[in-house]
């Protein structure tokens, strides 16, 4: 259902170096690229990922009450992915944990404040 989602940057060559090592950690690669925007994909029919300066040339922000939620297939690649995003420069806003029943997540702030959260929902056996 969703294509892909963008979140704005101020500073575009600094954006782009951080989701190069997050989105490298999820398998994605950049597939698409201009001046004013860089798009990662694990393949060009899923969903994507994009920054961008705004177009309107004002000062990108952050949306308030808005973020982005990004799946791994473990409880130890949110664990990665989150010492990946702290060590790239990302601020915590919530360090790897279980947050309610087979709900495993890490949250935390991109370079120009975005806030992005890494799950992994580990399904009850029957």
């Amino acid at each position: 259902m969703i294509g892909y989602v963008t979140v704005g940057t101020n500073d575009l060559e600094k954006a782009v170096a951080f989701y190069d090592i997050l989105m490298g950690e999820l398998g994605a690669g950049r597939f698409m690229q201009e001046d004013t925007f860089v798009a990662w994909a694990v393949a060009p029919d899923q969903p994507a990922f994009s920054v961008c300066r705004p177009f309107n040339g004002k000062a990108a922000t952050v949306g308030n009450g808005t973020m982005i939620a990004l799946t791994v297939d473990s409880s130890d690649k949110v664990d990665a992915l989150y010492a990946k995003a702290i060590e790239a420069g990302a601020s915590d806003e919530g360090p790897p944990g279980p947050r309610s029943d087979g709900f495993y997540a890490a949250y935390f702030r991109d370079l120009d404040g975005n806030k992005l959260n890494v799950f992994h929902m580990q399904m009850a056996e029957t």
